[in-house]
């Protein structure tokens, strides 16, 4: 049976861009294939550029030309996180339930409680699904899993849930093979390119510290009155590398720096770096100390913030880095000031730098 040939449901045209009409709703007919709009959407968010209002709306959506037989994906309204499902069923005719997750992707949502049980049953009421398919079956995405109490759901709604692999890549090869996963579906991978790809939110966060950087780059050499390209080249290393150090550099090599704890695997490349601008600039090695004390930690914190977007931790593990941690590089960072501004002027005024 099609459910939209029959019933209480009016058939348009299945073609993207359409909609499938009923008595209480509309339902969108998406493509599989991203446009130039989405291809710019998703680089804007990548650089926090709109990021709190990437979102579509909640609700059922057609992919294709599904009928009552096709498969019910579940998903979360952060566009970057339904633009990767939709992607990647092309060839699968089948329905899109987006859930509120307030423009979150699935991972994190679920771990808020947005991407949960009661927000699936809510939606599952509002859109009537039970209407459209024959089955009860919704596929949800593995990292969702946390937020969902499957057997809730079941007794509330009927429908049952399976849980698809990890990537959304790997789903028509899930669904060929009878929604089945092998262990390679179940891998959290969290690669060179994963990795890489959130560093320009965070860099685009640390812009701020980047314009004060540059200010003192300027600044210092003009009261050492020495304001050359030499001059100002080496003040630019001084205060610009450690926000470069920690948004580049720290998740290209996150699986290679020692210890668990995001804060002190960017304190470790801090003191990595300090001795490497050391031997560049010549510092000595109070002057090294100091440095270290203040661009390590900067370094660190900056490290600390990717609990928030990697494969490496979860929520409790963040909350003790913030809590312990933080404090302590708050107070690193101000002996360094402190020995910087009243033991060893020459770091800043004159000296190696000039």
């Amino acid at each position: 049976m099609n459910p939209l040939s029959n019933g209480p449901i009016s058939f348009r045209r299945v073609v993207p861009g359409s909609a499938l009409t009923t008595k209480k709703q509309v339902i969108p007919v998406v493509s599989a294939k991203l446009v130039l709009k989405d291809t710019l959407g998703a680089w804007k968010v990548r650089w926090g550029i709109g990021r709190s209002r990437y979102r579509v709306d909640p609700g059922l959506y057609a992919l294709g030309s599904p009928i009552a037989e096709s498969p019910v994906m579940v998903t979360a309204n952060y566009k970057l996180t339904f633009d990767a499902l939709r992607k990647e069923l092309a060839g699968i005719d089948s329905w899109i339930l987006v859930l509120d997750t307030k423009g979150v992707n699935v991972w994190c949502a679920a771990g808020k409680g947005t991407f949960g049980t009661g927000e699936l049953i809510r939606r599952l009421g509002l859109t009537e699904l039970k209407k459209f398919v024959t089955h009860r079956t919704l596929i949800l995405p593995q990292l969702g899993a946390v937020g969902v109490a499957a057997h809730e759901l079941a007794k509330a709604t009927g429908f049952r849930v399976v849980y698809g692999p990890v990537r959304a890549g790997d789903i028509p090869a899930f669904l060929a093979a009878g929604m089945k996963k092998d262990e390679g579906m179940r891998l959290v991978r969290f690669g060179l390119y994963d990795r890489m790809a959130i560093a320009p939110l965070e860099l685009s966060q640390a812009w701020p510290y980047v314009a004060a950087a540059f200010g003192l780059a300027v600044l210092l050499p003009l009261l050492e009155r020495t304001l050359d390209a030499v001059s100002f080249g080496r003040h630019l290393l001084v205060f610009v590398s450690p926000l470069v150090v920690g948004t580049l550099v720290f998740p290209a090599l996150l699986p290679y720096l020692p210890f668990r704890a995001f804060v002190a695997k960017g304190a470790v490349l801090g003191f990595i770096w300090t001795v490497v601008l050391s031997l560049i600039l010549g510092l000595g090695l109070w002057e090294g100390v100091a440095y270290f004390l203040v661009a390590g930690s900067i370094i660190a914190f900056i490290a600390m913030n990717y609990t928030g977007s990697s494969t490496y931790t979860g929520l409790a593990g963040a909350r003790l880095e913030v809590k312990y941690g933080l404090p302590v590089l708050i107070a690193a960072a101000l002996v360094g000031v402190a020995l910087a501004a009243f033991h060893f002027v020459p770091l800043f005024i004159g000296g190696h730098f000039s």
